[in-house]
């Protein structure tokens, strides 16, 4: 019932524009009205907290885990596309098709980690760029963290949702200043390509936390929430987009969609991955700096090696990303806490139509903030909150392989041949992951 009423009541935040899909009718459609979710998912992995984790791994193993990039984009695209397909097929998002169909208790546990871990990124990234904006003016680092709280707080509530997601799309660009500053970095070619294209596994706890946290990063839970309920809300407010378990001849355009946006923004986010990689293996490795634990201590050690023009660039990506990421880690815990409580959600509301859900994005905004006030330091727990979300990811992911699995979830459209094989062998990789790091720990 409350999916028929959805679609009705749009007030200002209807979508107006195009009449039909971009993929729809046949013709040739632009890329940029094709790319959506995907590409703000793929480009939200690479945040302030993701930054301080690739500068980590650079500086601390040089080339020798590029090749989890590699390894790791199959793995990541394939199980985007299937929490984006659970949002396009149901209407729904993870956490409402875990409500329909599995225990509160597992429900409630796996919204209540992935809030604790989005909230810990949410504040760090705020820190993150708080740092970036007094190293740039001098002015106070708080001050700066709460212009950038209320910056990202206002567009989500404020904003239209078609021009709060055009700008999403346009905020990916500032990932391009990591491309731009490796220009500045003399590679050795032969060591990047051995270390890229040659899986080497180091039994160590060092290295386990590192893979772990790496993994964490690239396949998040945050992730899986935020693309599958951007589907369900793109196809809530477009009346040319239907459930594709009561409209199944919509099928073959919206996957095409979906699989060329997931597969691009995954792209996206893996190579500007592999650019911070390479930046800090080439310069803060083989200067013997291994110790880089935020994104503000690659920036200010990355100055006095490539220049200061490379550093600004580096700084000004920084903030760029948090604008992006901040939105994205908010909502998704909205989006996650509003469905598991039946709660009218989406961006696409008006804010007095969805007043708890917005009230979920600004409580978790406003708390990140205020964690950069206390004496807890969330930049220092980045590294713990990436294997967080390297650990709660098996679980959903587990959930989501089997829901997506089940025809009477999925309708004609259950998961099956290589995708769900890609599905499950993230599945198994993220947890033995999570099991190598545990052992490790005992090992060093």
């Amino acid at each position: 019932m409350q999916q028929k009423t959805t679609r009705k009541k749009r007030g200002s935040r209807k979508e107006t524009g195009a009449s039909k899909d971009p993929v729809v009718g046949g013709s040739k459609p632009r890329l940029l009205g094709v790319l959506g979710p995907g590409l703000i998912t793929g480009a939200s992995d690479d945040d302030p907290s993701g930054i301080a984790t690739y500068s980590q791994a650079g500086a601390q193993f040089g080339f020798g885990l590029t090749w989890v990039m590699l390894f790791s984009y199959p793995l990541m695209s394939a199980v985007q596309e299937i929490s984006a397909r659970l949002g396009r097929t149901t209407e729904r998002g993870i956490a409402g098709n875990l409500r329909q169909h599995y225990p509160n208790w597992l429900l409630q546990v796996i919204v209540l980690l992935l809030a604790l871990a989005n909230v810990m990124n949410l504040g760090a990234d705020l820190g993150a760029m708080g740092d970036v904006g007094q190293m740039m003016t001098g002015a106070p680092r708080l001050i700066f963290v709460v212009l950038f709280a209320l910056l990202c707080l206002g567009l989500q509530i404020f904003m239209q949702y078609t021009r709060y997601v055009a700008v999403l799309k346009w905020t990916t660009v500032s990932l391009f200043a990591y491309f731009g500053t490796a220009i500045f970095v003399n590679i050795p070619w032969g060591e990047f390509a051995s270390g890229f294209f040659i899986p080497r596994i180091t039994w160590s706890g060092d290295f386990f936390m590192m893979l772990t946290a790496l993994l964490g990063t690239t396949i998040s839970p945050y992730l899986f929430f935020w693309q599958s309920s951007q589907e369900a809300e793109d196809e809530r407010i477009k009346p040319y987009r239907h459930p594709l378990v009561k409209a199944p001849n919509e099928s073959k355009h919206a996957f095409a969609r979906i699989r060329l946006d997931t597969y691009v923004g995954m792209a996206f986010a893996n190579l500007v991955a592999v650019a911070i990689m390479v930046t800090t293996a080439a310069t803060l490795h083989a200067k013997g700096i291994t110790d880089i634990q935020t994104s503000q201590q690659a920036a200010e050690a990355l100055k006095p090696v490539v220049g200061n023009f490379a550093f600004l660039i580096f700084s000004l990506g920084i903030i760029g990303t948090g604008l992006l990421a901040v939105p994205v880690l908010a909502g998704s815990t909205a989006y996650a806490i509003g469905e598991s409580q039946r709660w009218k959600v989406g961006l696409g509301r008006q804010p007095e139509e969805a007043k708890a859900f917005y009230g979920v994005v600004a409580v978790a905004t406003l708390v990140g903030m205020i964690l950069n006030f206390t004496p807890i330091n969330p930049i220092k727990a980045l590294y713990w909150a990436a294997m967080l979300n390297g650990i709660v990811s098996v679980p959903v992911l587990v959930t989501m392989m089997v829901i997506t699995s089940n025809r009477k979830v999925m309708g004609q459209f259950v998961i099956k041949g290589p995708l769900r094989v890609l599905g499950w062998i993230a599945t198994g990789v993220m947890a033995l992951s999570a099991l190598g790091t545990l052992a490790g720990s005992f090992i060093s």
